[in-house]
């Protein structure tokens, strides 16, 4: 079978990618369905852009390689097409934009922009050997029953990366890099929760509260939260994109700053005051309850002298964790690392070396933050490679 493009992997990057090369497109995936990672974003709604895009919160060994493509292909242009379908949206916070009704209608939407530019989707098939001869990729795809050999121009690789296996994920794009001579930046789970040896925090597993969540060069100011098995919440998968095995992270559970003012303030005026309730009217109780005996919280308010206040909120302000390790891929939202921007054109995603060669999405080496960065490099990746097939 001849095609014009083959497009390997029907996540958001390959859905978008294939709406937009012209010609004869195919795209194949393994899953029973397309878009699944779309389908199961933002709590079913897919946090599907953020208005404040840059290459800025994006993490890669090349800062700058995102910026071409976010350039071509902004936040407006996805929102103009969402708006051109009648998909009714809201902005929740921080520039992170939602569908209202479900993600089903990103999905929809995506299938209707391919079958209008007339690519034609293979679902439930197996992805064998790739070869590149005379000019061409041979790909061998098996559908059902039925092994066939896909004679291709462009092959764009689209697979994602290793997080969230259960859905099927795989190295396939690093394996497919690999055997081309493309090098890779040594992948690793991020946007993942984090874990502590002995459970630490099992008794108040289920607590959330707003913290300024630091590793390494990195701070988030977002909700923390507790659990069975160690931290999680927003601040916590920020940051833990930029933590390394065996570092420590710094927790301020009171970001605002505003703690030592309002417990001498209460002093003045409530001496009498339980220390520990005074400190459970701006962090939850259970949370104070579990802290007390290691801050050393005890006696009233007029017990406390401005020296004492002042390092008890220093402690608050300044926790430092040792994690165990992370969740790992399991329950990771997306793979660091990846194939290495060095080998591909930061205007096109074409592989420099190997003509016809595309890497999108996931399995490159450019990953973003937690709050529609990721889908917004998933859009752009690919349509900087399409819009570099079409017009060639």
């Amino acid at each position: 079978m001849q095609v014009d493009t083959l497009i390997l992997g029907a996540g958001a990057a390959g859905l978008m990618a294939a709406a937009h090369c012209g010609g004869r497109v195919l795209l194949a995936d393994h899953a029973r369905a397309p878009g699944e990672k779309i389908r199961i974003s933002g709590g079913g709604r897919c946090n599907f852009t953020n208005t404040g895009t840059t290459a800025a919160q994006f993490l890669s060994a090349n800062p700058h390689f995102a910026k071409s493509a976010l350039s071509q292909y902004t936040p407006q242009d996805f929102i103009d097409l969402v708006t051109r379908h009648g998909i009714p949206w809201h902005e929740k916070t921080l520039g992170q934009l939602f569908c209202d009704n479900s993600a089903k209608d990103i999905i929809a939407m995506l299938r209707s922009e391919m079958q209008k530019a007339g690519a034609e989707l293979w679902l439930e098939t197996k992805i064998g050997d790739v070869i590149h001869r005379d000019g061409q990729f041979v790909t061998g795809l098996t559908r059902g029953a039925s092994p066939r050999q896909i004679f291709s121009k462009n092959l764009i690789v689209a697979t994602g990366g290793k997080s969230i296996p259960k859905m099927g994920a795989t190295g396939l794009a690093y394996q497919i890099a690999e055997q081309f001579g493309l090098p890779l930046v040594q992948t690793r789970p991020g946007l993942v929760p984090l874990t502590f040896s002995g459970g630490p925090f099992a008794g108040i597993s289920g607590v959330s509260t707003p913290a300024r969540v630091s590793a390494g060069t990195a701070s988030f100011d977002e909700a923390l939260l507790f659990t069975h098995r160690g931290l999680s919440g927003p601040a916590i998968l920020q940051a833990s994109s930029y933590w390394q095995e065996g570092a420590d992270i710094t927790v301020n559970l009171a970001p605002a700053n505003a703690l030592y003012e309002a417990l001498r303030t209460e002093r003045q005026i409530a001496g009498r005051k339980n220390l520990t309730t005074a400190l459970a009217q701006h962090l939850p109780t259970r949370l104070v309850e579990h802290l007390a005996p290691q801050l050393g919280v005890s006696g009233n308010l007029a017990d406390q002298s401005d020296k004492a206040l002042t390092a008890l909120c220093d402690r608050i302000s300044q926790w430092t964790l040792k994690p165990s390790g992370s969740e790992g891929y399991r329950t990771a939202e997306v793979t660091l690392g990846g194939v290495s921007t060095q080998a591909l054109s930061s205007k096109t995603m074409a592989a420099k070396s190997i003509p016809g060669l595309y890497f999108i999405g996931e399995c490159v080496d450019v990953t973003g933050w937690l709050g529609g960065y990721n889908f917004q490099w998933a859009w752009a990746s690919a349509m900087a490679a399409a819009r570099h097939i079409s017009q060639g």
